[in-house]
């Protein structure tokens, strides 16, 4: 029979409250979980090398070839990983003036991987790299000349390198280079430009870059935060 008089409200315990409330909160946490998961773009695939053909360009002296053949055996790609074959591979290209190679021939005799470790021989492949453009090799170089690695410590050296990176578009440049004026170390203390290199670095996902444009920008006036975006929209990656 329906109820007479008022309808019956229901009370629930504290008890059963919060289990009402850890379970929605999973149920949305698991949805936002799958929406993140949508979101993930699919990994890349891996560059297919016709090794047969690869190995006789790069004995043929081509320097695009060896210096593939020498990223093979850098990585085990196809073949058993093998850094001094890489490195034998990199240094013929990079006599050739291949700028990739001379950059990769530095990681190799700074990280002692198929060579002796050697930091003054990495700056000097470095050298010639970042001169040709590279803008890993400027980072590079720029770093020992902060640590004095290989290189006498010369931080003003290093802002420059750093500089001519951060313009190409290379993340952690931009982050180092952003601190430089944040903190006035080897170059002139400038918010407006700090804030815009750290938020290009930040731009590029990297969490420090993040955290140092937050704590920027809570020191920084409105007049200053619009000319820095300005120059943000202005930005245009090109060669140095």
């Amino acid at each position: 029979m329906p109820l007479s008089g008022p309808a019956k409200r229901h009370r629930f315990s504290p008890t059963k409250l919060i289990l009402i409330v850890v379970v929605c909160v999973a149920i949305s946490a698991l949805v936002l979980l799958n929406r993140r998961e949508e979101a993930v773009p699919p990994p890349e695939a891996e560059e297919v090398i016709d090794l047969e053909s690869t190995t006789t360009k790069a004995e043929a002296s081509d320097p695009e070839a060896q210096y593939t053949l020498g990223r093979v055996y850098a990585k085990g790609q196809g073949v058993k990983q093998d850094y001094a074959a890489a490195a034998q591979w990199y240094l013929r290209a990079a006599q050739q003036n291949h700028a990739g190679a001379q950059a990769a021939l530095g990681e190799l005799c700074e990280a002692g991987q198929g060579l002796e470790s050697n930091e003054a021989e990495a700056a000097r492949w470095y050298r010639q790299a970042a001169e040709l453009g590279h803008p890993g090799a400027q980072y590079s170089l720029a770093v020992l000349y902060v640590m004095g690695r290989g290189v006498p410590r010369d931080v003003a050296e290093a802002v420059q390198w750093y500089r001519r990176a951060a313009e190409q578009g290379n993340g952690p440049a931009q982050f180092n280079l952003g601190l430089r004026h944040s903190d006035g170390d080897g170059v002139a203390r400038d918010p407006v430009e700090a804030y815009k290199w750290l938020s290009l670095a930040a731009a590029q996902g990297m969490p420090d870059a993040i955290q140092a444009c937050k704590e920027l920008k809570g020191r920084m006036t409105r007049q200053q935060l619009a000319e820095s975006q300005q120059r943000i929209e202005a930005f245009q990656p090109g060669t140095r």
